[in-house]
């Protein structure tokens, strides 16, 4: 199959975006939400694939195994905002979703969010990563996802990123718009992926919690051992193998899953100029992040 050119990142309303994610506007903002929808809310290359899986095992793993070992995870989460020729978007996938609580991903600010979400009272689950190595990853999946603008070199990706141009805007309006609204809101829970890899099981006993969700310690223990890193690489139903659009051959969809690797790409100038830049951008707000564990 012929793949279609890569998109160009243009300003939609402020944020920048790509075509994939604007095209079905109408239909996303109308998207009717059910309170007993979970919506897992992030950034891009924050850990949205990992808590998608963990909540489908918790709430779905009972079901027949063949689910599992046959349905890739976008099936079974539908990519909200996702619109691509020749295939149903996210929208058309949920209408058609049958299993209840349907489990949805995002990666919109939240001031894009379908407001029957707020209506609903629906639960959403944000997952925040710290900057640096959310660029990294981003930076290596850019270079392998065709459905991504090209991200150039490492230096100019970086400068982008600080500026906030790439596909869903600026990460430090994204993570901090999040945090402000889920400190007015009970019904947004702030995970960072830092905690999940450092405290799986406290993580996970977290959003059972938060979901009002009675789960076995066999069912938890179940999930952790399949959530590992490097179970999931290894897994052809949630590693990215399945997408046509991506080429596993330039760097994997699930590349190293730690915190820190940062350190292998930023030179010291570009820390430095990343450290004060940061500083200005934060410095009116609570939320902190690790870089290092």
């Amino acid at each position: 199959m012929e793949l279609p050119p890569r998109p160009t990142l243009f300003d939609f309303h402020g944020v920048s975006m790509t075509n994939y994610f604007t095209d079905n506007w109408d239909n996303i903002q109308k998207f009717k939400a059910r309170p007993d929808d979970i919506l897992i809310a992030s950034y891009p290359k924050a850990g949205n694939t990992w808590v998608s899986y963990i909540l489908d095992l918790l709430y779905y793993s009972h079901m027949s195994p063949e689910r599992q070992d046959s349905v890739p995870l976008y099936d079974r989460v539908p990519f909200l905002e996702i619109h691509m020729a020749r295939f149903p978007s996210g929208v058309e996938e949920l209408k058609k979703l049958s299993t209840f609580p349907r489990i949805i991903k995002t990666h919109l600010p939240v001031q894009f969010m379908p407001k029957s979400f707020w209506e609903e009272k629906s639960k959403i689950i944000y997952v925040a990563r710290n900057a640096k190595d959310t660029a990294v990853s981003y930076y290596h999946f850019d270079r392998m996802n065709m459905m991504q603008p090209e991200p150039g070199d490492w230096n100019s990706f970086l400068h982008r990123f600080m500026e906030g141009k790439m596909v869903f805007g600026s990460w430090y309006e994204h993570v901090k718009a999040w945090w402000k609204e889920k400190n007015c809101n009970s019904n947004i829970l702030y995970l960072f992926y830092e905690d999940l890899i450092q405290d799986t099981e406290g993580q996970i006993n977290r959003l059972c919690s938060f979901l009002g969700l009675s789960a076995t310690a066999e069912l938890i223990k179940q999930v952790i051992e399949k959530v590992h890193f490097d179970k999931m690489k290894t897994n052809n139903m949630v590693n990215g193998s399945l997408d046509e659009y991506l080429d596993l051959n330039i760097s994997h969809f699930m590349r190293k899953g730690k915190v820190g690797d940062w350190k292998n790409h930023f030179t010291v100038q570009q820390n430095e100029q990343f450290d004060e830049d940061y500083e200005k951008k934060f410095k009116n707000t609570d939320l902190r992040f690790k870089t290092v564990l």
